[in-house]
């Protein structure tokens, strides 16, 4: 009886942990009957456009696990990060101001675009559980933000879509822009849907004068066990001048050239730099491919992000950038590296000090 009483207990608390709203909300209705009918759903899920297998062949999730216990004494840096005060104050034009990994803040003529917003400590459910962001890149909060015209979510993973975050933001932005699917989520944490325009690859809106397209990545998604309900997604950022192409997530594949023969030249593409590992060589880039993501796009320069906050892969914490850097200087392609905090303006400025370096 007593063990009839614990198991009945812990699977009621399991349950209950799993239906805390940190987990999100999958797609119902209207919005799972859009997903059904997109091109790439099959067999009850999302896909990716080319074959992209969880695990390449002849690796197990005991090589991963080995991994990772094995860990890597330089995954995280020794001291803490340099960064700058960030000056939220306008300019003419676009300014960019990354914060480590994959957050920052577009300012386009005024409008102010915050990008995977992650200032929690951990990119986990918990504040408990996962390694800490480095020290040093916790010098900006949700709450620094005064108001925002737009929050851009390019995936639901941890490291890109933060409850903590979303929960401080939600009443100061106006609006979210997301991949479909992703709007479930947000609406679970109070977010109203009149507030929440999500995107399939290939629709596109236009909101305050700029054109935001969903583009096709390679990726997955998934806040429990049941992986790609949601989409995944790069986005083209449209001005009246200037064309950005804003990557999220994404392994390498065909898809960046064809966008850029079919969407580009970009004034700057920002793609991810870091976090990945042979043993899942599909779902993100190795530097060297960033660089040549970019080229492909036909992009003027580069920003790498996906970098310089948590350890999620067993590399060093700085060789993403030091890797791109020389694969960049190789081709002879340019490509920025402000520290963190620090302002990139388009057209005028874009930092390239090596403060990366240990």
């Amino acid at each position: 009886m007593y063990v009839l009483i614990v198991i009945v207990v812990l699977i009621g608390f399991s349950i209950w942990t799993l239906n805390l709203p940190v987990f999100g909300s999958l797609p119902e209705q209207e919005r799972l009957t859009k997903i059904k009918t997109l091109q790439n759903y099959g067999e009850g899920e999302l896909m990716n456009r080319s074959l992209t297998p969880t695990l390449p062949e002849g690796v197990s999730y005991l090589d991963i696990i080995l991994g990772m216990l094995k860990g890597n004494k330089k995954a995280r840096p020794a001291k803490a990060l340099p960064f700058q005060n960030p000056d939220f104050s306008a300019v003419e034009g676009i300014k960019i101001t990354w914060f480590g990994h994959s957050s920052y803040l577009l300012q386009v003529d005024g409008i102010k675009i915050l990008v995977d917003p992650v200032f929690s400590a951990r990119t986990s459910p918990f504040s408990f559980i996962g390694t800490k962001n480095f020290e040093g890149t916790g010098f900006i909060k949700a709450e620094d933000f005064s108001e925002l015209d737009l929050i851009l979510i390019s995936h639901d993973h941890y490291d890109h879509l933060d409850y903590q975050s979303i929960l401080k933001l939600k009443n100061k932005t106006r609006h979210f822009i997301t991949s479909i699917g992703v709007g479930a989520h947000l609406e679970r944490w109070g977010v109203p849907a009149d507030k929440i325009t999500e995107l399939a690859w290939g629709e596109e809106k236009e909101i305050s004068g700029l054109k935001f397209l969903a583009r096709t990545a390679r990726h997955f998604s998934g806040r429990k066990f049941k992986r790609n309900q949601s989409l995944w997604s790069a986005f083209i950022l449209q001005t009246a001048q200037h064309k950005l192409y804003l990557g999220g997530d994404s392994g390498y594949d065909t898809h960046f050239k064809e966008d850029g023969e079919q969407y580009g030249p970009f004034d700057l593409a920002i793609l991810e730099c870091g976090q990945y590992n042979a043993n899942w060589p599909l779902i993100h880039m190795f530097p060297e491919q960033t660089v040549q993501a970019a080229i492909d796009l036909k992009a003027k320069v580069l920003l790498p992000v996906h970098w310089g906050k948590f350890t999620l892969a067993t590399h060093d914490w700085n060789e993403p950038i030091m890797r791109a850097v020389k694969k960049a200087e190789e081709e002879g392609f340019q490509l920025t590296t402000p520290m963190l905090g620090e302002p990139l303006v388009l057209d005028k400025s874009y930092p390239a000090t090596k403060w990366y370096l240990d």
